[in-house]
């Protein structure tokens, strides 16, 4: 039985990688700090001894991790652990540059010297998979996509900070061999995910009669990217993906913020009566500084490369969606708590993983 050690796990898409992980056999060891994002209620069902490990820390308490990796022995590592907020960066970048960055540089230097006890036999076999967004790239004009030759334009402190992130690990593997993959996805959405998202937050707003608020004109564009789609992607790469690739993942699912939330407007008033007329309380606010225009993925290395695709239509990934935040207002309700969230209940958040 494999063991892998994932980091973030309790956040939106870290979780639902632990849940699929630990569906498909493998034992889990999850670090995570818990800050306003992460959640336990979210892997509740895959609580108690057995195939998932819960552990509550930090990826910058090196004494930690280097226990935990002596301890478990793991064939791999999976980072998630971010901030990854992009108002929250701007409006308090430092927190970024010591998790993204310092943290990332931190895990690195324990997985290395982890690794280097290995047998030659199972330091080819291991990987450190890190887990990236396609903001480093910066932002698109009307045309064209992002692939992995594209060059690093990051425009906020979030999306610089896991740059930095990026070539550390890319220094790692051509510095000490360590074998690692990257990968950048697009926007995700899903169950599971915190409550000031752009469309969890659009599917509370809507249900409490409240104005739906969208950044700017509401053309900017993101292709969209159903959560279980990426946990596949991710398990290919980890499992088959090339020591020192970088993999792209794309919803192929391209569309503007406002017609993004006309279509949530028109599931909602089919599928929760007190949504009803909610298209006409969609009202525009001031927009983000630095707002990246429009992002969208060439995923065909990891098609051509790992035979990966996503199975969700943007209408099938919602209509799931939708369907399980109204089946789920328990664990809304639940992590909903976070003080910063509640001030900024009447901003829209959409742009990052």
């Amino acid at each position: 039985m494999r063991t892998i050690l994932v980091t973030g796990g309790a956040g939106f898409i870290g979780a639902n990688f632990v849940r699929q992980c630990v569906a498909g056999g493998l034992t889990v060891i999850n670090l995570d700090a818990l800050t306003y994002a992460g959640h336990l209620a979210s892997l509740r069902d895959v609580e108690g001894p057995g195939r998932h490990v819960f552990v509550h820390g930090s990826i910058c308490d090196v004494p930690l991790v280097e226990s935990l990796l002596g301890a478990h022995r793991p064939e791999a590592v999976v980072h998630f652990a971010a901030e990854s907020h992009v108002d929250r960066s701007i409006e308090g970048p430092a927190a970024f540059m010591e998790t993204n960055v310092h943290g990332t540089f931190l895990l690195l230097e324990a997985t290395r010297r982890y690794w280097e006890t290995l047998t030659p036999e199972n330091r080819r076999a291991f990987r450190f998979l890190h887990v990236s967004t396609d903001e480093v790239y910066g932002s698109l004009g009307e045309a064209g996509y992002f692939t992995e030759d594209s060059p690093y334009r990051p425009n906020s402190p979030y999306a610089a900070s896991k740059a930095a992130s990026d070539h550390l690990v890319r220094a790692y593997g051509q510095t000490y061999g360590l074998p690692a993959v990257t990968t950048h996805c697009s926007n995700n959405y899903g169950p599971y995910q915190f409550p000031e998202k752009l469309i969890p937050h659009m599917i509370s707003r809507a249900r409490r009669g409240l104005p739906l608020p969208v950044y700017g004109d509401g053309r900017h564009v993101r292709d969209w990217l159903f959560v279980g789609d990426h946990c596949a992607a991710l398990a290919a790469a980890l499992d088959h993906g090339r020591p020192g690739a970088t993999y792209n993942i794309g919803g192929n699912c391209e569309v503007a913020n406002l017609d993004l939330v006309l279509t949530l407007c028109a599931l909602l008033e089919e599928l929760a009566p007190e949504a009803a007329g909610c298209a006409g309380r969609i009202t525009f606010v001031a927009d983000r500084p630095g707002h990246d225009r429009r992002y969208a993925i060439d995923a065909s290395r990891i098609r051509d490369e790992l035979g990966w695709q996503p199975q969700e239509t943007l209408a099938s990934g919602l209509r799931r969606t939708v369907a399980w935040y109204l089946d789920h207002a328990a664990w809304c309700a639940e992590v909903s708590g976070d003080t910063y969230h509640l001030q900024r209940r009447g901003l829209l958040e959409g742009d990052e993983v």
